[in-house]
């Protein structure tokens, strides 16, 4: 989920004077977060390893690709006992699916600032299509280069991905929802020369 994230995040970078030009995730200015309901409330968690990459042109959104992928023994929500239990065969099951891959395959909908950037996202090794809502958030120049921001999100059913565990309550409630809402913070830099 990670991967996809991030690729779905580079995508998104519109309305700036780029030419054509191959974004590399920053991981220390990025993130990728994953928000679940459990029991009561939305539970937060991340992704801390992740790489990607996204080409960007002005104006010609054909053009526009994204490559990601997460590690998905990565995963963070503060406790090492439940990632571990993420990490096993019950969800996300690393030693079979180590990764979490997102692929773009088209761009739709660019109003301003915002497009839907289409692709094919691996989970639990299992590929399904999705659609990221995202949007540029700056284009700078730094120290290190041309950086893009971007802010992408979905919402994905977990057990689409076969990620069927949960737990009945004694009042005939679930430990875990279904729909997962991923969110992207994504800082991409074309590094100078």
């Amino acid at each position: 989920m990670r991967k996809l994230l991030v690729l779905a995040a580079m995508t998104v970078v519109f309305g700036s004077g780029l030419n054509a030009e191959t974004f590399n995730i920053d991981t220390s200015h990025s993130g990728v977060t994953f928000k679940i309901r459990h029991i009561v409330t939305k539970f937060t968690g991340r992704f801390d390893k992740f790489e990607g990459t996204f080409d960007y042109e002005k104006g010609k959104p054909k053009t526009w690709k994204v490559e990601a992928a997460i590690d998905a023994a990565g995963i963070n929500t503060k406790n090492e006992k439940r990632d571990g239990h993420l990490r096993s065969p019950d969800f996300f099951d690393v030693e079979k699916c180590p990764s979490i891959t997102f692929k773009s395959t088209k761009i739709s909908g660019v109003k301003g600032d915002k497009a839907k950037i289409h692709g094919d996202l691996t989970v639990h090794c299992v590929t399904k299509s999705v659609i990221l809502d995202a949007e540029l958030t700056g284009i700078e120049n730094d120290l290190q280069g041309k950086r893009a921001g971007i802010t992408a999100t979905t919402k994905l059913n977990r057990k689409d991905f076969g990620i069927t565990w949960n737990k009945t309550l004694d009042s005939g409630g679930i430990v875990l929802g279904e729909e997962v809402e991923v969110i992207l913070e994504i800082e991409g830099v074309v590094k100078k020369g």
